[in-house]
């Protein structure tokens, strides 16, 4: 009993660090590292910056979402952020729930 619930908690843990690793390489793949990184203001704000504007936001993953969709311009200043409108709808919001989980 006690090996299938250790064996349990690393399978949670190992999908866990997957997902983060994938949604870390969605980042690479839709060019955001152009513009973004996760500690420091390139040309848009840090991805920590952002979840810490928008993390405990209600509905904050799919405003971000929406976000990356359309772009947009004013909200860290005048440097637009273009719409990202080739990224898929999924990839869209796995991006931003990546973002929010940046601490």
């Amino acid at each position: 009993m006690q090996k299938r619930v250790v064996l349990a908690v690393a399978l949670a843990l190992y999908t866990a660090a997957g997902s983060a690793l994938a949604d870390a390489e969605l980042v690479k793949k839709h060019n955001c590292v152009a513009c973004h990184a996760n500690e420091r203001k390139v040309l848009g704000p840090s991805f920590k910056d952002v979840a810490a504007r928008y993390g405990a936001e209600k509905g904050a993953a799919e405003k971000l979402a929406k976000k990356i969709k359309e772009g947009g311009v004013g909200v860290w200043g005048q440097m637009p952020m273009p719409p990202q409108p080739q990224v898929p709808d999924a990839d869209a919001l796995a991006l931003a729930k990546y973002v929010l989980s940046i601490k």
